[in-house]
């Protein structure tokens, strides 16, 4: 949604690169940029003010004129300045100290409060509560149909006594304020930890709508009142989130729909302008796209330093322990990567969502967006179609895999052959850096001697063959000429002989110091005695 903001950002800052002191000019050209990038993006513009004034103020202070690279520094302030605005610190919901924690939904018709109930009960649940969703919409058509389907998608009970409107001709006949007052009982009655309250909404702010959600919060006092809003709506959307603080008072704010490509600004305005923090997001259609929202991170994202923590989490979530540590053991081992494993892996990567959306999570991730818009989820299908079609004999032994078995694979898998060889090409160089990374070699054509990498990386872009062997050994020459090279070399080899006598790598044989001229502790000549 913020890719606009993000690119427009990314190359401000690109502009500041290299500049060992900012002056007051280059401040003010960041912040202009920086204010327009915002606007763009649709923030409210008191927002977009007090954002750029506190940049301004900090990025003309000592803060950056005394820094080590100014043009770090100033990305710094805008990161520590978007969190600002975003909320600053994470928020997490407020547990009932006993009974049943409530919450309770509240927004407009459209935001999205019925799908993101059931998003929130499968978090919830999933964080080991016992969630209750309570069908209190008896206002749109089939909304608490939709609530049970959401719910039953969700794994998650919904209390729905009542079935509500079922056409736009029906009069709602149920009362909503007694569906929520009963689904709190029962809830108590049948133990569970949360009851999600989902409301009715309407196309525009009217005194009905708040009067009603005000008799279901003064009816069951929920512990945390939840503003559902379409993160695609323009500058309406705050002043419908003032309206909203105004008439029920809500605690916090969930962002809905995301993953959408409209600018998405205005959203962000929430938080600095109602003062409520933001709390969740709804990232995709799926039950499973739904995440806490944290500041920092989000921040991140758009200055395009990625969100690594949030893909982690992810990781931990979906990742199969068991299978993990057998990886470890064969990479240990130095056991050949065989299909088998690689259809392992891929299967736990595809429990972690959408491949498109962890790549956009990585740093610099905007560079290269439009090689991710055109990457094609159904190339994993393809792949593990490919995988599938071989025998087990041939996942663990791909080198019988002759031209015979390829045209079969191809023709079981729906691919050409030609794509067959492509993977068996791929994976071929994937098994040869695990070997040589289980060897201790590191990467091919990684230069030695680089932090965290073991070994070095010889044999790509090297050259001619067997160019700088000599030069490799430590301490030895580096001319270019080969005959003074090697004369340097000769020469080097006799000093160490001279140093060193043949047979006694560790100087053996060598006459023994005198323990006199040692200048050692009293006492201490007893310890070399033969």
């Amino acid at each position: 949604m913020f890719n606009s903001l993000s690119d427009r950002l990314t190359a401000t800052f690109k502009n500041l690169k290299g500049k060992g002191r900012l002056t007051e000019a280059d401040v003010d050209a960041t912040v202009r940029e920086i204010r327009r990038a915002l606007l763009d993006a649709d923030v409210a513009v008191p927002v977009v003010r007090e954002f750029t004034a506190a940049v301004k103020e900090r990025a003309l202070g000592l803060e950056v004129s005394e820094a080590l690279n100014p043009g770090q520094q100033v990305v710094k302030i805008v990161n520590e300045e978007l969190q600002n605005i975003l909320g600053g610190q994470t928020r997490r919901i407020r547990m009932a100290k006993s009974g049943p924690t409530i919450i309770m939904l509240a927004g407009l018709q459209g935001a999205g409060k019925t799908t993101l109930a059931g998003k929130l009960g499968k978090w919830l649940k999933g964080q080991g509560h016992r969630p209750l969703l309570v069908a209190s919409d008896l206002q749109r058509p089939n909304a608490v149909t939709q609530l049970k389907v959401v719910g039953e998608r969700a794994g998650v009970p919904v209390f729905a006594p009542h079935p509500g409107t079922t056409s736009e001709f029906d009069d709602p006949t149920g009362d909503p304020v007694q569906v929520a007052r009963d689904g709190v009982a029962q809830a108590r009655a049948r133990l569970h930890d949360v009851v999600i309250v989902d409301t009715a909404g309407r196309l525009g702010i009217d005194e009905a709508l708040m009067a009603q959600a005000r008799d279901i919060r003064d009816a069951v006092q929920p512990d945390e009142v939840l503003f559902v809003i379409d993160a695609m709506v323009g500058q309406d959307a705050v002043n419908t989130a003032q309206a909203f603080n105004e008439g029920v008072d809500f605690t916090g704010v969930v962002l809905s729909k995301l993953d959408g490509d409209a600018r998405g600004g205005a959203a962000l305005s929430v938080a600095s302008v109602t003062g409520k923090p933001i709390m969740f997001a709804s990232t995709g259609e799926n039950v499973d796209d739904f995440e806490q929202f944290h500041p920092d991170r989000m921040a991140s994202r758009i200055l395009d330093m990625g969100d690594v923590l949030t893909l982690i989490e992810q990781a931990e979530k979906q990742w199969d322990r068991a299978e993990a540590e057998k990886m470890a053991r064969k990479f240990t081992d130095q056991e050949d990567f065989t299909f088998e494993d690689f259809l392992a892996q891929m299967q736990q990567l595809r429990k972690m969502g959408s491949m498109k959306k962890m790549l956009m999570m990585m740093p610099g991730a905007a560079g290269m967006r439009e090689q991710l818009e055109n990457f094609d989820e159904r190339e994993i299908d393809r792949v593990e179609a490919i995988v599938r079609s071989m025998t087990p004999h041939e996942r663990v032994a791909p080198k019988i895999i002759n031209g015979s078995r390829r045209a079969r694979i191809a023709k079981g898998s729906g691919v050409t052959v030609s794509e067959v060889n492509q993977l068996m090409e791929r994976f071929a160089q994937a098994q040869k850096m695990m070997k040589r990374l289980a060897q201790g070699k590191g990467v091919p054509g990684m230069p030695a001697g680089i932090p965290g990498m073991p070994g070095g990386g010889g044999g790509a872009g090297g050259g001619k063959k067997g160019k700088g062997k000599s030069s490799a050994k430590k301490g030895g020459s580096r001319s270019g000429n080969p005959a003074k090279r090697a004369q340097e070399n000769a020469a080097l080899e006799q000093q160490r002989k001279q140093k060193a006598p043949a047979g006694s790598a560790f100087g053996a044989g060598q006459a023994q110091p005198d323990p006199a001229d040692l200048n050692l502790p009293k006492g201490f000549e007893k310890f070399l005695g033969k």
